[in-house]
C-alpha cells in the first residue's frame, strides 16, 4: 500500500494550525473544551483513516471501499471538523498573513456568503455528490490522481457547505432552531437516493474502472455496488437519526432556558 506524502503533509498541517490556535487562545485566557477538541482530532482521524489506512488501497479494486473512504472523509469527518472550528478556534486557525489577505477580497466573501445559505448549499452539495458520481467523472478520479484529490476536496467542502449552517462555527453558542432538522434531513436524502440507486440497480455502473467479473474479496460487480449503495444508506440514515435527537433535544434545552429567564424576570 502506497503512503500518499501529500495527505500527510494535509493532516500534519491542519493538525499543528489547529494546536496553534488552541496555543494562542490558551495565552489569552481562552479555553476550548475537550468536547471541542476531540471533534476536530476525531475529524482528523476519520480522514486518516480514510486516506492512508488500506481502505485507500482496496478503494482501486472494490468500489464498495471508494464509497467507504468518501463516507470517512466527507459525511462523517466534515461535521466533526467544523465543530472542532467552532468560534474562537475559527478566527485563530489560519495565521494572519494568509487570514488577512483573504479576508479583504470582498468578491471571495461574497461567494462563500452566498454558498453558505441553507438552499445553495444543498444545491452544491446535490451537484458535486450527483456530477462525480457521472461515469466518466468517476472513471477520471480512479485513473488520476490528481482529479481523485480534486473529487475529495470538493467532497469535503460540499460536506462543510451543508453543515455550515446546521453547526454555525462563527458563533459561540449554537442555536436550536428546528428548519435546520429539515436542512439536513434534505441534504441526507440527496445522498440516500445515490445509494439506493446502487442498491437497486441490476447491472454494473463503472465497468470501466471496476471491470464486470469478479471482485477483490469474492464479491462480483453487481454484489460490490449494492454494498457500496447500503454503506451509503446506512451512513445517511445514521446522521439522520443524529440530526432529529441532537437538534430537538438541543431546542429543548434552549426553549427551557428561555423559559426560565422568562419566570425569573416575571418575579
Amino acid at each position: 500500500m502506497a503512503i500518499d506524502p501529500g495527505v500527510i503533509a494535509w493532516l500534519l498541517v491542519a493538525e499543528v494550525l489547529y494546536l496553534r490556535a488552541i496555543r494562542i487562545l490558551g495565552a489569552r485566557g481562552v479555553d476550548v473544551s475537550r468536547g471541542q477538541q476531540a471533534c476536530w482530532h476525531g475529524g482528523i482521524a476519520l480522514q486518516a483513516v480514510g486516506l492512508l489506512s488500506p481502505v485507500d488501497a482496496f478503494g482501486d479494486r472494490l468500489l464498495s471501499a471508494h464509497m467507504a473512504q468518501h463516507l470517512l472523509i466527507a459525511d462523517l469527518a466534515a461535521p466533526l471538523l467544523l465543530a472542532g472550528l467552532r468560534t474562537p478556534v475559527l478566527v485563530f486557525f489560519l495565521p494572519r498573513s494568509v487570514l488577512v489577505p483573504l479576508a479583504r477580497r470582498r468578491g471571495l466573501r461574497r461567494v462563500l456568503r452566498a454558498a453558505r445559505r441553507p438552499i445553495a448549499a444543498i444545491a452544491l452539495y446535490a451537484l458535486i455528490l450527483y456530477g462525480w458520481h457521472l461515469g466518466f467523472a468517476f472513471s477520471a478520479a480512479v485513473e488520476h490522481p490528481a482529479v481523485h484529490a480534486l473529487q475529495h476536496g470538493s467532497f469535503v467542502a460540499a460536506g462543510m457547505l451543508v453543515w455550515w449552517s446546521a453547526l454555525e462555527p462563527k458563533r459561540r453558542r449554537l442555536k436550536g432552531e428546528l428548519w435546520k432538522i429539515g436542512h439536513m434531513l434534505g441534504a441526507r436524502l440527496i445522498g440516500m437516493f445515490l445509494g439506493m440507486a446502487f442498491v437497486l440497480i441490476r447491472v454494473p455502473v463503472y465497468t470501466s474502472v471496476y471491470g464486470s467479473g469478479e471482485r477483490a474479496l469474492g464479491l462480483d460487480a453487481v454484489g460490490d455496488q449494492q454494498v457500496a449503495g447500503a454503506l451509503m444508506v446506512v451512513t445517511d440514515i445514521l446522521l439522520m437519526v443524529f440530526v432529529l435527537i441532537f437538534f430537538f433535544v438541543h431546542a429543548a434545552h434552549e426553549q427551557d432556558r428561555t423559559d426560565a429567564r422568562e419566570r425569573a424576570g416575571v418575579t
